[in-house]
């Protein structure tokens, strides 16, 4: 509910997801786009990339959704050329914690953020990623809000954290 909202908040025309998974999240933001809008989704695991293909092919989903299979560090700095595109009006961050932050810092230094853009970070408390929510609350770039959730089937608290990047 928190990811549908962010969506439509944003109306955004161009969404980066970093991992992609079994395609959900991938399916719950693109069926949110005004028309016209793309999203890009990484994921880094073969096996995982292809069920997502099926997955986001039933939903009907596959001319919105350009999905990249490979590691997210090495393709974000191919993603203006390979694609076309300027800047991501939204990043949905719900790959390894450990690249919450090492991902973000790359999003910026490849120009792929303009003012405006809002980074939502998936479970920023379990299993959590403390150096990413330290960066984005602590540094002038960005305006952070933090949405308390539970892990999916269990009663263990969680988070989202959106941040949204001031240039």
């Amino acid at each position: 509910e928190i990811l549908d909202a962010v969506v439509l908040e944003t109306r955004p025309r161009w969404v980066l997801e970093l991992g992609t998974y079994c395609g959900y999240s991938t399916v719950r933001i693109a069926r949110l786009l005004p028309p016209g809008a793309r999203l890009v989704t990484i994921e880094m695991n073969p096996h995982y990339a292809q069920v997502a293909k099926e997955v986001i092919r039933h939903a009907g989903l596959e001319a919105q959704v350009e999905l990249l299979v490979g590691s997210s560090s090495i393709l974000i700095p191919q993603l203006k050329k390979k694609l076309d595109i300027e800047k991501f009006d939204l990043v949905f961050i719900d790959h390894w914690k450990v690249s919450y932050l090492p991902d973000t810092k790359l999003l910026e230094e490849c120009g792929l953020l303009r003012a405006g853009s809002v980074l939502l970070a998936d479970n920023v408390v379990c299993p959590g990623s403390p150096d990413y929510l330290q960066y984005v609350r602590n540094s002038p770039q960005y305006q952070s809000q933090y949405f308390q959730s539970y892990l999916e089937y269990l009663q263990v608290e969680d988070g989202l954290e959106k941040s949204v990047f001031l240039g």
